[in-house]
């Protein structure tokens, strides 16, 4: 009988404090509560109705919170609610020092920018900061770093809106010990390659990143590039590239890319997966099975990709690398050899599969768009094609191309058209699939103004839910979400991003599925998407009802290797 009472009295004491914790929860109060909103939770499954409640920088509940509630209350009825969104290739790193608020991406729901697509903003030594300085376009900034880790807390202490990561770059570090030259590194100075890259990763890099087309990083072999994969494999870090060929050689550049990540024991990712040229296009199926076949055999590789079909680089794509060998300098000093320049008009002209040509490539003159001047007295030329200019100048679409790189001080930014709708799509349809902008986050107003940017910088994420997703009906809304959100954050071993969970940080898009909108075009991209009602980074709202609050909550996010320094 007294065992009987005991029980009895543990049960009733375990049924009140059920009752209290219960109506604990039904009267906890939250910073935020996103009410009746339609939740994708990143995962890919269908959404389903709910709350979610926000506490400090994290998501605290997600679910039917009862009566639960929030210090701000936010009516979802009709809207999504999903993870923030992740830009798989950012140029952001100028655009956010000019301008932390991020607003053409933070209006598309991005929360995260990751850098270093071949070049990273670190590590620097003398000579790289200097040329920094001297090679700026628009956007003038003191270098007040020399590290990537550190150009990365600069961010954050000056205040930006969106968080930031980004991969160390190998022709960085390359330029730091071996500068322009078209050579091999000896031992000594790959171990010291190979040490940076070590540093990058303890300072939270996200992995190794190669932009193989390029000079001077067209100039490094496979060989180099796995031993510098191999110290970012120590860390789990990833090796992502633009490879070496996305045309002519392109089934062959993704067989260096796969042999690297086989070689360095390393997880990889092609950068804007394409089939670039016309001629190129009916690649693309062998591509994707050539990519299957390294999944299936148990290799980790993905890509990601921008939502349009001309993509966006500089006039040094329309020429062959050894004319660019020593960096601009050398390059601009031998355009002006008229020996030089009947060589280099030759083989602009010629096909060939010993370096990417997307003046080839592109079809014709009339499809490379001129887009960004840095001397003031080419900018009247903004937004016309190649053809127009030459034709304006009495000259030949090559001697001009070599003209405006000798006049304008820089390679020129450049929109090539390069590849076909039906790719796009098929691309899309890919689950391995992300996407990344490729392009700086901007706003329409003040030195943003001054060129032209390819439309994907205000448009790339909602081209994608609305065109593509809504429209077209290319993949699921779900799917989509997951591909921008959970999918990217896996892939880079993100620590509690990518998905609307409890203890998660509270990185949330609210949106609306059938109306957002991407306006950029080709012929006037400063022009912000729509639809994106409410942005939260860290827990702070940075967008509300689509405008932006001025907000500036963003953080690092490090990558698997970071080792935190102690406070010196």
């Amino acid at each position: 009988m007294r065992l009987l009472t005991v029980a009895v009295g543990f049960i009733a004491a375990f049924l009140v404090a059920c009752k209290s914790v219960q109506r604990t929860s039904m009267s906890a109060t939250y910073d935020v509560v996103i009410r009746n909103g339609s939740i994708y939770d990143g995962g890919g499954g269908k959404p389903f109705a709910g709350d979610v409640a926000v506490k400090g920088d994290t998501i605290a509940a997600v679910g039917k919170l009862g009566q639960g509630r929030g210090k701000v209350e936010i009516d979802a009825q009709g809207l999504a609610v999903a993870p923030g969104f992740i830009n798989m290739l950012s140029w952001a790193n100028e655009s956010l020092i000019q301008d932390g608020r991020s607003q053409s991406d933070i209006r598309q729901g991005v929360t995260l920018e990751v850098m270093g697509e071949g070049e990273s903003m670190g590590p620097l030594n003398g000579a790289m900061k200097k040329e920094m300085v001297e090679r700026q376009g628009d956007i003038h900034f003191e270098v007040r770093w020399t590290t990537l880790g550190e150009y990365l807390d600069y961010l954050v202490q000056r205040g930006i809106s969106c968080n930031v990561s980004s991969f160390v770059g190998a022709t960085t570090v390359r330029i730091h010990e071996i500068g322009y030259a078209d050579r091999p590194p000896t031992p000594a100075e790959l171990e010291r390659m190979k040490k940076l890259v070590r540093q990058g990763m303890e300072e939270g890099a996200l992995g190794l990143g190669s932009s193989l087309i390029y000079a001077p990083a067209f100039y490094a072999k496979t060989d180099e590039l796995i031993a510098l994969a191999k110290v970012a494999s120590e860390y789990g870090g990833v090796y992502i590239s633009h490879i070496r060929s996305e045309g002519t050689r392109l089934l062959e550049a993704a067989d260096e890319l796969i042999a690297i990540a086989r070689e360095a024991k390393i997880p990889a990712e092609f950068y804007h997966l394409k089939a670039a040229g016309q001629a190129n296009w009916n690649k693309l199926d062998g591509l994707i099975r050539k990519i299957e076949a390294a999944r299936a055999a148990g290799l980790r590789i993905n890509a990601d990709m921008y939502t349009y079909t001309a993509g966006q680089t500089g006039l040094d794509a329309a020429m062959p690398p050894w004319v660019q060998e020593g960096g601009y300098k050398a390059w601009a000093e031998r355009l002006k050899d008229p020996a030089v320049r009947e060589r280099v008009k030759r083989e602009m002209e010629k096909p060939t599969d010993q370096w990417e040509n997307f003046f080839i490539a592109a079809g014709s003159p009339d499809r490379i768009l001129l887009v960004g001047f840095r001397n003031e007295k080419l900018k009247t030329l903004t937004g016309k094609t190649l053809a127009e200019i030459a034709s304006l100048r009495g000259k030949s679409p090559e001697e001009t191309a070599m003209d405006l790189v000798i006049e304008d001080g820089s390679r020129v930014s450049t929109v090539y058209f390069l590849m076909s709708e039906e790719n796009v799509r098929k691309e899309i349809a890919v689950p391995w699939v992300s996407f990344g902008s490729d392009a700086e986050s901007l706003a329409p107003e003040g030195v943003f103004l001054k060129s032209n940017p390819h439309p994907r910088a205000y448009g790339n994420f909602s081209r994608l839910l609305g065109k593509y997703v809504r429209d077209e009906g290319v993949v699921p809304l779900e799917e989509a979400i997951r591909r921008m959100s959970s999918l990217p954050a896996g892939n880079l071993k993100l620590n509690r991003r990518g998905a609307l969970k409890a203890g998660w940080f509270a990185d949330i898009v609210v949106f609306d599925p059938a109306g957002v909108q991407d306006h950029a075009t080709y012929d006037k991209p400063h022009q912000y998407s729509t639809g994106v009602r409410h942005v939260f980074v860290n827990g702070v709202r940075v967008l509300k009802d689509g405008e932006h609050t001025g907000a500036r909550p963003g953080q690092v996010v490090r990558g698997p290797g970071w080792k935190k320094r102690p406070q010196q």
